[in-house]
């Protein structure tokens, strides 16, 4: 005689044919002896869980393959267990180095990650997030800029009762609903170091319109110009896309002049990378006839040569502190101040030198 199905394990084979069912989390507290309640201890890293059975538990998940749905222990809990990331930029280096951040410091946590690509510039923006919004029944939402400097749309999850993170290069909310960085003090030290080393005419390629961080970086980069009595002439002054295509035109332009900066300053990484291409192709020799200066500090930052002269943004530092935000959110913990402001700083490489005689 055949076993009765009912004692077959969740997964296996079933009595007429191969189909195979998910196992559930009823299903992994009725094999291990215990409630549904406490295997959601230990899902939630309880502290209020024998340690026996935190490891029957644990094994027993791992055995049956079972992985938590978190909308269903949304349902459960009545919360979700869902964060979102919403951006609209086009740095992607950027985009994927904050998720990393994100997801680092979601681990362990039971929350789950949900990436949303947008356009800002659309005429249903703001009704398209609400959608995702509500579709996903999102905790909370994590904003990159320069959507994250949108206020209708933080207005927006407010009235839905969605918590959020914003991302910026200024102290723009509370600290519990930001991360941001100084750029425009990071910036200054860019200036001053190009300064110091000798250089007057120094090329300056900007951020696109419509982000934050292209005023601040600006701003910052004119102080420290200042402090030494140079001045940014408008033609020195190129606006880019933060994109490497961007950064090849604006260089072009800039080494057209006459006469020509001995040094260029790109808002981020990728417009650099574009400025070393542009200056080859004119055979211009890194740092000996052109001094070229970056920020972010993303990966292309170290692999170009020679490695570049940048501000470091820490976005994964930042990208886990966001999280962490949220997470206190959850457990109705009080704002960290102390983790809502991050210093940027310049990292000094082989893509500067003195100024040509």
């Amino acid at each position: 005689m055949s076993s009765s199905s009912s004692n077959r394990r969740p997964g296996t084979d079933a009595a007429r044919g191969d189909t195979k069912r998910r196992t559930t989390i009823n299903d992994i507290a009725r094999l291990a002896g215990v409630s549904k309640k406490t295997v959601s201890r230990v899902l939630n890293n309880s502290p209020f869980v024998r340690e026996e059975t935190r490891v029957k538990v644990n094994e027993l998940m791992q055995e049956m393959g079972y992985t938590p749905d978190p909308q269903a222990r949304g349902l459960a809990f009545r919360r979700s267990f869902l964060i979102g990331m919403v951006f609209d930029n086009p740095n992607a280096q950027m985009v994927v180095t904050m998720q990393e951040g994100v997801l680092a410091g979601l681990k362990g946590s039971g929350f789950e990650l949900v990436v949303h690509a947008c356009d800002r510039n659309a005429p249903d923006f703001l009704p398209e997030v609400s959608a995702f919004v509500e579709r996903q029944k999102l905790f909370g939402v994590i904003l990159l800029p320069p959507i994250s400097e949108n206020n209708a749309l933080v207005e927006m999850l407010q009235e839905r009762g969605c918590h959020y993170v914003r991302m910026a290069s200024a102290v723009i909310d509370e600290p519990g609903n930001l991360v941001a960085s100084t750029d425009s003090l990071a910036t200054a030290e860019a200036a001053k170091h190009l300064a110091k080393l000798g250089h007057t005419r120094i090329g300056f390629i900007a951020g696109p319109p419509g982000f934050r961080s292209r005023a601040e970086r600006r701003l910052g980069f004119l102080a420290g110009l200042k402090e030494h009595g140079i001045d940014l002439p408008a033609r020195y002054s190129i606006d880019g896309a933060y994109t490497y295509e961007s950064g090849i035109a604006a260089a072009e332009k800039l080494l057209k002049l006459n006469p020509r900066p001995t040094a260029i300053f790109a808002s981020n990484d990728e417009m650099a990378a574009g400025v070393y291409h542009a200056a080859r192709q004119l055979g211009l020799s890194i740092p000996a006839d052109l001094s070229v200066v970056g920020f972010d500090d993303t990966p292309v930052s170290r692999r170009l040569w020679p490695p570049l002269t940048t501000v470091r943004w820490p976005i994964h530092d930042m990208g886990r502190a966001a999280a962490q935000h949220l997470l206190n959110a959850a457990s109705d913990q009080p704002a960290d101040d102390d983790n809502a402001v991050f210093p940027a700083f310049l990292v000094e490489r082989d893509s500067t030198a003195s100024a040509p005689k």
